[in-house]
């Protein structure tokens, strides 16, 4: 039996008025992946996110499990497995730690694994459980970012995208972050992963796309892709 890709987009456009966003784009990935995509700012790597999580409008194709899910909701998409770290956190400010991870297993009734999995991310960011009852808009950068991501695995992603978890982060916070993404990877959570910081994405990923004004400029192994001149030097920081 031929398995079917956990996420597949064809032909994706993204306009807003005039100006298109993504054009044409066409990705998948496979169970258990991590698929880190690349690019300048502009190229379009926010926005494919956000077009898969239906918080952007789009035309063409996106199968999720082999199921067309453009014509759901974006809150119908979490229910189906699909969650999004955002760009900048989005954090409720004013919640604690604590309350900010139980809103990511709102949908969720299942209580002992909900504590299970309280339990799995202060296992991968250890600086949560001393932060338990402190207010997010009072953490550090990082921490906040740890939080945004522990959240996110409190809805039990199938899919969980994460968009540029280490921006304006200092390098050893985003080790950590990254160490704690590792974690999460092998965990069995396929991932997809929108990074700024190449050197930290080339370290997780098992295949790169590289985005350029809306187009996808190269796809491939982070081997075969160090292989491509013009990539390499422009975007992957060798």
């Amino acid at each position: 039996m031929l398995l079917l890709p956990v996420l597949e987009i064809s032909d994706l456009f993204v306009r807003y008025d005039s100006a298109l966003i993504l054009d044409g784009i066409s990705l998948f990935v496979e169970e258990k992946e991590c698929v880190a995509v690349l690019g300048p700012n502009g190229a379009g790597k926010t926005t494919l996110l956000k077009a898969i999580s239906r918080t952007a409008p789009s035309t063409g194709s996106i199968l999720y499990h082999g199921e067309e899910i453009s014509r759901y909701p974006a809150h119908e998409l979490v229910k189906k497995g699909i969650v999004h770290c955002p760009e900048h956190r989005r954090l409720f400010p004013d919640f604690t730690v604590q309350e900010n991870l139980a809103m990511g297993a709102f949908l969720r009734t299942d209580k002992s694994e909900i504590e299970t999995d309280f339990e799995r991310c202060y296992t991968i960011f250890p600086r949560l459980k001393e932060r338990l009852n402190q207010l997010a808009r009072t953490m550090s950068g990082g921490e906040q970012q740890m939080v945004a991501i522990a959240r996110a695995i409190m809805a039990r992603p199938q899919l969980l995208m994460l968009d540029e978890p280490s921006i304006g982060l200092a390098q050893i916070v985003k080790e950590q972050i990254f160490q704690g993404v590792a974690e999460i990877k092998q965990l069995g959570v396929t991932i997809l992963l929108v990074e700024q910081d190449s050197n930290m994405a080339l370290g997780i990923a098992d295949r790169l796309y590289v985005l350029e004004h809306g187009r996808v400029a190269a796809e491939g192994s982070p081997a075969e892709l160090s292989r491509n001149t013009h990539i390499r030097d422009l975007y992957l920081g060798m």
